[in-house]
């Protein structure tokens, strides 16, 4: 079979992109080593061993990368949809939605986990946005997913952090036979309709993937702990069989669109090449009477070539003007190939590594005493060492010659202990981790807000990296929002689960009567420059519940907010909700005994007027029954009111005890509290 050009194109440039990128790769996998616990090459193990010292390591680099990913990741990232215009705000609103389902159907919180682990640990995460063509039954689906770095190649002439300058972008997928069957089943192996003949698929004339060690590098590392790497696969009858790679290359190229202008209204629409073709068929007439103006304007756009041996298997023009695949880095060199914050650690931990198996070897050698014998004390000394074992054994020697004794172990100076000390604080400090953020309380201060104050310091160098990931989190909410504009054309209901779990429901494409939040994505997909999209400024960063509280208490007692802001931010109480419905349903039956009151004040102040108006007996009886009638309906409602008011005042005093005693709690916690 002939290969297609563009396959050999896309073939060309992965190996040159590779080959650029080996050194990165092996220092990578060497990084996950690290992470891994896989801190000793074999001959670094060998060597303890003929010492007699344990190639157990000190790991400190995975715990620190474990809290690292839990500080940048306490909270979901929140998309903020900001509209351009004023008239553009209930889209905007609408979008977050839209935006937010997304979120959720791709499990965001996990995959943002995984792309910062990856940036901790190789220095380069990668996010990507795509199309699933088999969600919603067929209808598709944008979502988004991490992807394992070591599939991904960029140009190594790229100096742009996050390859905007890039000649393209690839994306390397190895697959069995089996598995580029179920996802082109085109390729396999198909039934003759009218014969009922097995015709031979196309999969069987590619030429396949030809495996190569550069490809899938092993892991560095070896020791007693080891924890075998994907990269392992390669040694397990996994690569035995036959596998295919399927290179996708991403690329920009020009794109015309037309701006189509009603002469009479001005109304301006902007349609795709394809659509103008059969807009110009339908309104051939009227284009040429003038009644439309047609302007073409090129626009950038990504390409994607996928191809597999010799073959292509497609292409296509994506909405959105940025790459689907969104780089997530670290330590920036000024090429494709950042540094992590593993490779910065890795000489420390070797360090903490040796002073570790150096302390061991040490309490080895200190709990296994050595005996002293003067020569010629002892007949035996084979039979020493059995009788020696035994606790209750009499050993006779030839005192002339000297005594048995045992020499003092040395100690192990102060300093050495210290080093580790040093070791492991300098570890967490190239992670930008306080002794705190671990939950360590030796060293916090007396003092709360103190306690507080140094978590806020110690917590400005993950925000530093942090604004570097909502960088490109936003560059991710760009490409999604362009993706669903070109691709929700059709009728469709997003629903989006609330904290609360209340539902919000956006319908788009509805052009009845219909009810619910509706948006013209088909009519608006062009206008690309509608809404900003960004990242809450540090919504992924854990949040201290106690201090955001200690803030309300304050501006509680300076009556800058009501006691219910307070309620809310207290993080003991959890019926919030409930309790703020009692308190208002008290506050409406006050307001209804107060009513009352009033009504009744009313009716004895008509009462007096009559009384002093009526100037006829027969007034003076209807007054008379009128005041009986008011007596009664007084008493009765005195009786209701004191039954009432009486409930009210047991529920108001247990409520005031319930929040004197939450209160007490927030003083003891927080350091400051309002006054009962």
């Amino acid at each position: 079979m002939d290969k297609d050009p563009r396959a050999l194109y896309n073939e060309e440039l992965y190996r040159q992109w590779r080959d650029a990128r080996s050194d990165w790769d092996t220092e990578a996998r060497k990084d996950i080593d690290f992470y891994l616990g896989n801190h000793f090459t074999t001959d670094e193990s060998n060597e303890l061993a003929q010492r007699n010292q344990a190639d157990i390591p000190m790991d400190r680099v995975s715990s620190a990368i474990e809290k690292f990913k839990a500080v940048l990741t306490s909270r979901p990232p929140a998309f903020t949809i900001t509209p351009r215009e004023d008239s553009d705000v209930q889209v905007a609103s609408l979008w977050r939605t839209v935006m937010g389902y997304v979120w959720q159907i791709s499990d965001g919180d996990s995959q943002i986990k995984q792309a910062i682990q990856d940036y901790a640990t190789t220095g380069m995460g990668y996010f990507y946005a795509y199309i699933d063509s088999e969600s919603d039954f067929g209808r598709g689906d944008v979502r988004f997913t991490y992807i394992d770095p070591f599939r991904v190649y960029a140009s190594p002439s790229s100096r742009d952090r996050w390859f905007s300058d890039s000649d393209g972008i690839i994306l390397s997928t190895i697959l069995t036979g089996d598995q580029v069957i179920g996802l082109y089943p085109e390729l396999g192996d198909q039934t003759d309709p009218q014969t009922g003949e097995t015709i031979p698929g196309l999969i069987h004339k590619l030429s396949g993937f030809s495996y190569k060690e550069e490809d899938y590098p092993s892991a560095q590392n070896r020791n007693s702990m080891t924890v075998f790497t994907p990269a392992e696969v390669k040694d397990k009858d996994y690569f035995e069989v036959k596998k295919y790679q399927i290179l996708e290359r991403f690329y920009k190229v020009k794109v015309p669109y037309y701006r189509v202008i009603d002469t009479q209204s001005q109304e301006e629409t902007i349609i795709s090449q394809e659509e103008f073709a059969v807009f110009s068929e339908e309104n051939q007439e009227a284009l040429e009477m003038g009644a439309f103006q047609v302007v073409e304007v090129l626009q950038t756009r990504v390409k994607v070539c996928a191809t597999i041996g010799e073959i292509v298997l497609y292409e296509q023009v994506l909405n959105t003007d940025e790459y689907p695949i969104i780089p997530l880095p670290n330590i920036w060199t000024g090429t494709p190939y950042p540094k992590s914050d593993v490779s910065r650690a890795r000489p420390m931990q070797r360090l903490l590594n040796k002073l570790w198996s150096l302390a061991l070897s040490h309490a080895q050698a200190s709990a296994g005493l050595k005996l002293l014998v003067p020569i010629g004390s002892v007949d035996d000394i084979g039979q020493l060492e059995q009788d020696w074992a035994n606790p209750n054994a009499v050993i006779e020697i030839d005192s002339s010659q000297g005594e048995p004794h045992y020499p003092a172990p040395q100690a192990l100076a102060g300093e050495f202990y210290k080093l580790i000390q040093q070791s492991e604080f300098y570890i967490d400090f190239i992670f930008g981790l306080p002794e705190m953020m671990h939950g360590f309380s030796e060293k916090a201060p007396e003092t709360v807000k103190g306690t507080e104050r140094m978590i806020a310091l110690g917590s400005e160098r993950p925000k530093s990296k942090l604004r570097d990931i909502e960088f490109s989190i936003n560059r991710l909410g760009k490409v999604i929002y362009n993706l669903s504009k070109g691709h929700y054309t059709h009728k469709k209901i997003f629903r989006l689960a609330q904290p609360n779990n209340n539902i919000t429901e956006v319908m788009a494409n509805y052009y009845t009567d219909v009810s619910g939040a509706v948006m013209d994505i088909k009519k608006d997909r062009h206008f690309l420059d509608q809404h900003d999209i960004r990242i809450e400024p540090g919504s992924t960063m854990p949040s201290n519940k106690w201090a955001e509280l200690g803030v309300y208490l304050e501006a509680y007692q300076m009556g800058i907010v009501d006691k219910y802001e307070v309620l809310k931010k207290n993080p003991e109480i959890f019926d919030k909700e409930g309790i703020m419905k009692r308190t208002d349903e008290k506050q409406k039956m006050m307001q209804q005994i107060q009513s009352m009151e009033e009504q009744l004040k009313n009716l004895q102040g008509d009462l007096q007027t009559a009384q002093r108006e009526s100037v006829s007996d027969r007034k003076r009886v209807e007054v008379e029954k009128f005041k009986t009638r008011l007596s009664e309906t007084s008493s009765e409602s005195k009786a209701d009111r004191r039954v009432q008011r009486s409930k009210l005042e047991n529920e108001v005093k247990l409520e005031v005890g319930k929040l004197a005693n939450n209160l007490k709690d927030i003083e003891r916690k927080a350091g400051s509290a309002p006054e009962a």
